[in-house]
């Protein structure tokens, strides 16, 4: 899918609309949650949410919801989500990753891992402060608190598991993945990224102490799985 029909795709306010409310759901939604939280007919938003999968912004997957009534209550429902995002949609194209080419280009040798990983770290920290992000006390309570707010930045994210200092993440989306497939030195900001989101969210967390791990980035057709480790 070229990048000018997908933004063909979001042309429209009720698009773009549409495309932040599932960007920013913890799950998969079907037609009719889309409807009720837009406040749409149905046909409406099942027209906008099958335009965005024909753009390649979202994809799709067959499941029984509980608690439906009625005609067709035993069908699996048809849910969307967000598909995998490996280049920035934007128009026109600002050439960021050239950019920071440049940037890393000067940087020395010496350090510069990091240095790239600091930077990372206070963007985390920035983005915390604009989506309001408070400090849970439980890591539980703090993944989602942190995928939450990277959801409400329009950038999906979920908790796949927490398991003793350990979080796996799950984000189709995320923020800097377009960076990161085009400069793969730009995997060190990333991972700041989510240290500086992590100690933003959990409290007694130092960003110093998270260590971090992301896998499967350039998979154009899989989620980014980033693993969240705390030195206690």
């Amino acid at each position: 899918m070229s990048a000018m029909n997908r933004l063909d795709a979001v042309a429209g306010r009720g698009l773009r609309t549409m495309l932040l409310y599932v960007r920013g759901a913890r799950a998969p939604v079907s037609a009719d949650e889309a409807a009720a939280a837009l406040g749409l007919h149905r046909s409406v938003a099942r027209g906008r949410l099958e335009r965005l999968l024909r753009a390649g912004l979202l994809e799709t997957s067959f499941a029984r919801r509980s608690g439906r009534r009625g005609p067709g209550a035993g069908r699996p429902s048809k849910l969307y989500a967000a598909a995998p995002e490996t280049e920035a949609l934007e128009l026109p194209r600002r050439h960021y990753p050239a950019l920071v080419a440049s940037l890393l280009e000067r940087l020395p040798p010496d350090g510069r891992e990091e240095a790239l990983r600091s930077a990372g770290k206070d963007f985390g920290r920035t983005l915390a402060a604009t989506t309001g992000l408070e400090r849970a006390r439980s890591l539980e309570y703090a993944a989602e608190a942190v995928c939450a707010a990277v959801r409400s930045l329009g950038f999906q994210a979920t908790v796949e598991r927490v398991e003793g200092d350990t979080i796996v993440i799950a984000t189709p989306t995320c923020p800097l993945r377009p960076l990161v497939i085009e400069r793969a030195e730009a995997t060190h900001i990333d991972r700041g990224m989510w240290a500086g989101l992590v100690e933003s969210g959990l409290e007694g967390a130092r960003a110093a102490a998270v260590e971090c791990e992301s896998h499967s980035c350039l998979d154009s057709g899989a989620s980014c799985s980033v693993v969240i480790r705390l030195r206690r």
